[in-house]
Parts: C-alpha cells; sequence; structure tokens
C-alpha cells in the first residue's frame, strides 16, 4: 500500500473497522472510476490528481455490516447472488457455498425471475448482483416482480432500482474477494455462526 492512500482513509482513529483500513486499501476496494454518477456522489471521499474517484471505505464498512443483517433475515435459499463480470463469479459462488444462497454467474438467462416456464426460474426473495450495470437484466427482472435488490456499485454505476448500495471497486479482482468474503462474514455472524474457516483467498479468481 502506498503511502498517499493513508489521506483516503475517513475518521479511521475513532471508527472501528470490521478489518484494518490498511487492508481495505490494499485490495483497492477504493478505487473506483473517472466516471462518477449522481447516485453514488455522496460515497464518493475525493477525486485522485489521476481523475479516478475515491469511494470511501467507512461507508463500505458501514454498509457491509447494514447487508449483512439485511440478507441474514432471508432463508438462506431464498438469496440469489448474480455475477456476470469475470472476477466476480468465483466471490459469487463461495459467497453462495459458504451461506447457502443461489447463484447465476456468467450470462443471465432472461426470464430466471419472470418465466415459470424457463428450466432455470428461480424465486428468490432478495438478489445480491455485483454490478447493477453488468447486471442489469437481473436487476431489471427483480424490480419488475417486487424483489428487493442489493448491489456492490463502483462510482460510475446507477443505483435506479437497487434498494441497498454497498459502494465498492466492483471490477477489481481482490476488491471483489474482500467484500464478498466480508458479506459472507457479516451474514453468518447475524445468523449466530461465529465459525468461518475461509480466507480471502479462498474467494479470490484466478487471473
Amino acid at each position: 500500500m502506498m503511502v498517499k492512500d493513508r489521506d483516503e482513509v475517513k475518521g479511521e482513529e475513532t471508527y472501528e473497522y470490521l478489518i484494518s483500513p490498511d487492508e481495505y486499501l490494499a485490495a483497492g476496494v477504493h478505487i473506483g472510476t473517472q466516471v462518477k454518477t449522481g447516485d453514488m456522489r455522496k460515497f464518493i471521499y475525493k477525486v485522485r490528481p489521476d481523475g479516478l474517484y475515491v469511494l470511501d471505505i467507512r461507508q463500505l464498512d458501514e454498509r457491509l455490516r447494514i447487508a449483512g443483517k439485511f440478507l441474514a433475515r432471508f432463508d438462506s435459499s431464498k438469496v440469489l447472488v448474480v455475477a456476470a463480470r469475470q472476477y466476480g463469479q468465483k466471490p459469487a459462488i463461495m459467497f453462495a457455498k459458504v451461506t447457502g444462497a443461489e447463484y447465476r454467474v456468467g450470462r443471465f438467462i432472461p426470464g430466471t425471475l419472470t418465466n415459470p416456464m424457463l428450466r432455470d426460474y428461480t424465486e428468490p426473495d432478495v438478489v445480491l448482483v455485483t454490478d447493477p450495470a453488468i447486471d442489469g437484466q437481473a436487476v431489471q427482472e427483480a424490480t419488475d416482480v417486487g424483489i428487493p435488490v442489493v448491489a456492490l456499485c463502483d462510482s460510475n454505476n446507477s443505483a435506479s432500482n437497487v434498494d441497498l448500495v454497498i459502494p465498492t471497486n466492483n471490477k477489481g479482482r481482490k476488491a471483489l474477494a474482500l467484500v464478498y468474503w466480508l458479506l459472507a462474514r457479516e451474514v453468518l455472524r447475524n445468523r449466530g455462526i461465529s465459525d468461518f474457516p475461509y480466507s480471502v483467498s479462498d474467494f479470490e479468481a484466478e487471473i
């Protein structure tokens, strides 16, 4: 981690993070894109000289806690995690394996949530998507049938039809592994399960 990243941590002296701020920074969860949408403005900490927007890791940490509590309220088999993005697929599959959720990775088949005639049809109570733009079909279908959507959102994402935003770099291999690892741990903790014998590397996609 470069020293310059230290000023990208907000309130770290008084706030107790789920993991150390250095671990967040090392995984690059705070590195956004060169585009900032209106929906994501409140999650931006600053813009770097190279034009990249920097996401606020404290808000990420807070949203992971909220999302962990929210997802833990649902029957595990009624949670559907979706990831079309390459680096999001293994983390999504591991999240599903660890928490008992369903998953759909790769291309999301149109009608998965809306057409009972499809072999792949499923009726979740909540949908978790890796990128609301890339996974837009899942977001739209969930919205059409009234299913709440939790989404990992980068600085360039629209939060339209997203019920709970988790602000993070949703493109980086290490960032996605860390966020899904933490979210899985939080879901289990909120279900009263303290045993979590997994490392971040277990969630990390291969290069």
